[in-house]
């Protein structure tokens, strides 16, 4: 281990700390070097995401230090850009989050920053709601999204309820490394703080008008039937209250919700992995589904901003992609706006850049602009933004990224599984009610467009030797460009991290106008493509691949060529 990691271990070890688990940890470490360099070797990394990282002891952990760190450089910042200061605060079900939360609050209260913390677990939309609903300087979200019940994190917005962006993370930042870990700053207790007033919890109002935002996406009426059989689970997390409740409201009152994974559990037990995308996450959803008849199955995450479907085919359930619900959903509430009159004028479609280009070529039908920003929902959020700055943000129609993220409204600047999960509650009848599964609609949609397949590989680099092979792997692929991938043309590639788009066959140069990110896509020929990207929240470096092809099976023989031809660099 360096002088620096030994030097930071030797300060935690000498440091009075609250936590007895924290204690114990680092009792159990003591003569395993391996794991005092894992926790000790740098800081949790703090960026646009704010903070995610394991549970435990040290400085590269989620703990009440490093979380007490993060909130005072927050506050610090957040007193300097405000002279009345007001935050909001939610968290989710994991081990630690409602601790996390309430000390974070106790600091910003110790700042003079006014404080509005949701008096029960909460989804990060309703974060997101909150902030702009409250007229919030900022707001934080604890939570580690779908991850393994390891993790836990730390998300930050901006005013207008988005994810911050770069510079202001880099201000941000900066404060942090002006603040001592165990500095001994001061710390309101939450009681106390409740007490006094500069902790307040947000009121059941607010509650009621976030469902109130979202009931407004509503493209189906009374006309089409809405007894329709549907199971949901919240995969043990914050969905239960909000999802049912909007469903309800809204005239869907069929809900049979898995009750092994309502009760909100930081143990994830019958889901290790508690992402909607993965089928063993929804095994026990499935059965229930089957077993009361349902032909849908709804599955939000522990934080709720992503939503999941699978869909009856014969005796089982096919599980439906994001790219294909993204799809589903821009040609639904297409062709439901114009149907009421209310499509308008210059519509806007947002998705990401390793979004199936499918979305657009539906989108293009309807004489829909598709923009594609760079991945993160921020993006598409900033993107909201900008269309209401110029007073057109009703041009905005549907964001939508592959990892399970939609949003139809402009009330939020984040993805939101409570309108997602509305939105295909009423795309599912609505194509009912005509007599057709949404798997029917989607083939619909493959026989008009050709087959699009998209599918992702996450390849997991740990502890500081992960990430500098991850590094290597980029710059390789950077300095290397391949002339072709499995005998497939390499038409173009465009770095991010460059901001150049590059045509091989000329050498033509163009600048892409998007901010810069550590990411390469290579344009393939036949309508195909591989991006490299490294995960901004998780020590993982994805691999995207869109392929097309005549027909599904075309399509799956040139993705698993290329595939296996790229997986030999990044092993």
């Amino acid at each position: 281990m360096n002088e620096l990691t030994k030097k930071t271990y030797e300060t935690w070890k000498s440091a009075k700390l609250k936590d007895e688990n924290l204690i114990a940890e680092l009792a159990a470490i003591e003569n395993d070097e391996d794991a005092i360099n894992d926790r000790f070797y740098k800081e949790l990394a703090f960026g646009t995401g704010g903070l995610r990282g394991v549970l435990g002891v040290g400085s590269n952990r989620m703990n009440i230090y490093t979380v007490g760190k993060a909130s005072r450089g927050l506050a610090n910042y957040i007193n300097s850009i405000s002279k009345t200061p007001k935050i909001a605060i939610s968290y989710d079900s994991r081990h630690n989050s409602e601790l996390f939360a309430k000390w974070a609050a106790g600091i910003f209260a110790g700042a003079g920053i006014k404080v509005y913390i949701w008096k029960e677990l909460m989804p990060t939309p309703a974060l997101s709601f909150a902030v702009r609903e409250l007229g919030c300087d900022g707001g934080i979200m604890v939570t580690a999204s779908h991850n393994p019940a390891k993790y836990n994190g730390y998300k930050v917005y901006g005013a207008d309820g988005c994810q911050i962006a770069n510079e202001a993370a880099d201000r941000i930042l900066d404060e942090i490394n002006s603040v001592d870990t165990f500095s001994d700053y001061k710390i309101v207790d939450f009681k106390e703080g409740l007490e006094t007033g500069i902790i307040e919890y947000i009121s059941e109002n607010t509650f009621n008008e976030f469902i109130d935002a979202v009931s407004t996406q509503t493209f189906i009426g009374d006309d089409v039937n809405k007894d329709v059989k549907i199971a949901y689970t919240p995969l043990y997390g914050t969905g239960l209250r909000c999802v049912t409740t909007c469903l309800k409201k809204n005239g869907f009152t069929n809900i049979e919700v898995v009750k092994e994974q309502a009760t909100p559990n930081g143990d994830f037990p019958t889901c290790p992995y508690p992402n909607p995308e993965i089928r063993q996450a929804l095994e026990v959803g499935l059965k229930v589904a089957k077993d009361v008849g349902a032909d849908i199955l709804i599955a939000t995450d522990p934080d709720c901003d992503r939503v999941g479907i699978a869909v009856k085919q014969g005796d089982d359930f096919r599980l439906f992609s994001g790219n294909e619900v993204g799809v589903l959903l821009t040609d639904f509430i297409a062709k439901r706006k114009i149907a009421m009159g209310i499509m308008p004028k210059k519509p806007v479609l947002v998705k990401t850049i390793v979004t199936t280009d499918l979305a657009k070529r539906v989108a293009d039908d309807y004489g829909i602009e598709t923009r594609d920003v760079l991945t993160g929902f921020k993006y598409i959020g900033d993107q909201i933004a900008g269309l209401e700055k110029d007073s057109e943000v009703d041009r905005y129609l549907l964001g939508f990224e592959e990892s399970y993220g939609y949003l139809s409204g402009s009330y939020v600047r984040d993805k939101d599984a409570v309108n997602g999960s509305y939105l295909i509650a009423q795309m599912f009848a609505y194509y009912k009610a005509e007599g057709k599964s949404l798997l029917e609609v989607l083939e619909g949609l493959y026989k008009k467009y050709g087959y699009y397949l998209n599918t992702l590989y996450s390849f997991e680099f740990e502890g500081e030797s992960g990430m500098n092979k991850m590094n290597e792997i980029m710059d390789s692929f950077r300095n290397n460009t391949p002339s072709e991938i499995a005998g497939v043309k390499v038409l173009e590639v465009r770095d991010y991290e460059t901001s150049t788009q590059t045509t091989l066959k000329t050498g033509a140069k163009e600048e892409i106008k998007l901010p810069k990110s550590n990411v390469i896509k290579y344009m393939l020929e036949g309508n195909s493509s591989a991006v490299l990207r490294p995960s901004g929240t998780e020590p993982k470096l994805k691999l995207y691949l869109a392929i097309t092809g005549e027909n599904e099976s075309s399509a799956r023989e040139l993705e698993s060529k290329i595939a296996d031809e790229l997986k030999k660099h990044l092993a």
